[in-house]
Formats: structure tokens, C-alpha cells, sequence
């Protein structure tokens, strides 16, 4: 039987044994996938075990993204342009990572939102975390050439556009909303309106009709972003699909299955943060 977890710290309010146990039922598979509680000082030490625990991998979530980057010693092309790791397996004895966040975002905006890819103009990024990282890779690996970052801390958002280069540009959080009539796509990547608490407070008044708003969040499913641009007819994409998708290579690199995601499961992992 193959084992894999998600480790953390704390880890209770992962969905991610949800998820992957849905997949284990729905194929058939005899495996697991659990929670694990990892204290920052113990990550090394776990990470180093897996084998000798009975894991054939793990996701890791907060704070251990990097960390766990840093240990593997194998290296994705997402994990490097992330500078973090959300997904880990072996290699013979080898600890190998990547980033799914990217493929998991963009997956998501071309089944939510496919028309994005034909809409030409610039890409507004708001935050310059982790996150904002991966999302800007994934636009990137797509062809984008104009990636605007906003950041409350303006220096935060400039190392990301070094990180980058050329193409991705850092912006004055104040100045957000004297982009949005030109913008073609704009993501929330910062925590404001997680828990509805919070807002980025971006003036769509003047929004482009076919401009796609997007919200890594996804607790509650309808953010204030995005409730706001519901109300000027834009097309909106939840964070709960991101979730679901950057789910699929880490299944499929453990279980040797790739997962789909479906109505069924994105209606379960939904009621499951409605009853929360």
C-alpha cells in the first residue's frame, strides 16, 4: 500500500486528505494520504525519514515551503522560479520537489476562464509572496509579457520583478486602480479576504467587459474581490479550483494515476468549507 501525507505546522485545516482521498476511492487505489504535524525544527529530520516512515512522498504547505525546497536535492523548473516546494517524492534515496502552484492556477483560469488566452493586455498581480510567484511563472510559461506587481511594500515587489526580469514590472500598491482599465487579467495573491476579512478594495468601474478577475482564496469561495466584480458583469474565478488542480501531478507522481478534477469533487471540497 502506498502511503503519502500532507505535512505542516499547524496542519488541521488542510483539505488535502480530502481531496486525494477522494481520488483513492473514486480509482480504486489502495493507498492512503494523511496529516501530519511537522514543527519547523523537525522538517529536516522528517523529510529525511519519509522512506523509513512508509511515505512515498508528501505536500508540505506553511511555513515549510522553502524550507523544504532548500532540503530536496532535486529541483524542478517551477520549484526554482518559485524559489519553494509544495510537492515531494523519492527518487531512489534522492528527495525530489516541485511546485505545483503554477500549474494548479493556470489549470484552473483555462477551464474557469479559457477566453483569457485571447485577450490581449497586461497581467495585474496583486501581492509579491510565494504565491504571486507562482502565479507570475505560470503567466510567464504562457507567453505574457507585461506582469505588473502591486505591493503595499513596494521594495517587495521590486525584488520579485528582478527575480523575473524584464517582463514582469513592480507598481505602487496606491496606484492599483489606475491600471484596471487596461488589465486583461487581475489575481489576488495576498490573504486580504480570507475569512471575508480584508479587501483589496479594486475599483472595476471602468474594467475592461471581457477582463478575467481571479482570487487565490478560497475561504469563502466568494471573496469581496470577487463580489465586486460579479457586480460589474466580469467573468470571476474562485480559489477552490487552484486547490483542486495543483492536487493532480502530486497524485499521480505517488499513485501512478492522474486524478481529474470534476463537479463532484469541486462540490464536495465546496460544502465542506460552507459547514466550516
Amino acid at each position: 500500500m502506498k502511503r503519502a501525507c500532507v505535512i505542516g505546522w499547524p496542519i488541521a485545516q488542510s483539505r488535502s486528505p480530502l481531496i486525494h482521498q477522494f481520488w483513492l476511492r473514486k480509482y480504486g487505489i489502495e493507498g492512503t494520504y494523511t496529516k501530519e504535524p511537522v514543527r519547523p525544527e523537525d522538517l529536516k529530520s522528517f523529510l529525511g525519514s519519509l522512506k523509513e516512515r512508509g511515505f512515498v512522498g508528501c505536500n508540505v504547505t506553511v511555513p515549510h515551503k522553502e524550507a523544504a525546497f532548500s532540503i530536496a536535492e532535486i529541483r524542478s523548473s517551477s520549484a526554482i522560479a518559485v524559489g519553494a516546494a509544495n510537492t515531494l517524492w523519492l527518487e531512489g534515496d534522492a528527495l525530489a520537489c516541485t511546485n505545483t502552484d503554477s500549474y494548479g492556477f493556470m489549470a484552473n483560469l483555462d477551464q474557469s476562464a479559457p477566453h483569457w488566452r485571447t485577450t490581449p493586455g497586461p497581467i495585474m498581480i496583486l501581492g509579491a509572496g510565494g504565491s504571486a510567484r507562482a502565479v507570475i511563472h505560470g503567466f510567464l510559461e504562457a507567453g505574457r509579457d507585461d506582469i505588473r506587481v502591486f505591493n503595499r511594500t513596494i521594495e517587495r515587489a521590486e525584488e520579485t520583478a528582478r527575480h523575473f526580469g524584464a517582463r514582469v514590472s513592480a507598481s505602487s500598491w496606491d496606484t492599483r486602480n489606475d491600471h484596471t482599465a487596461e488589465v486583461s487579467v487581475v489575481v489576488n495573491t495576498t490573504t486580504l479576504g480570507m475569512n471575508g476579512v480584508g479587501d483589496p478594495n479594486i475599483d472595476f468601474s471602468r474594467a475592461r467587459k471581457e477582463a478575467v478577475v481571479a482570487d487565490i482564496v478560497y475561504v469563502p469561495l466568494e471573496t469581496p474581490l470577487l463580489a465586486s466584480a460579479r457586480r460589474y458583469g466580469l467573468t470571476c474565478v474562485d480559489g477552490l479550483g487552484m486547490l483542486l488542480h495543483q492536487a493532480v501531478p502530486g497524485f499521480e507522481t505517488w499513485f501512478g494515476v492522474r486524478p481529474e478534477v470534476t463537479p463532484e469533487l469541486y462540490n464536495l471540497i465546496a460544502e465542506n468549507i460552507r459547514e466550516a
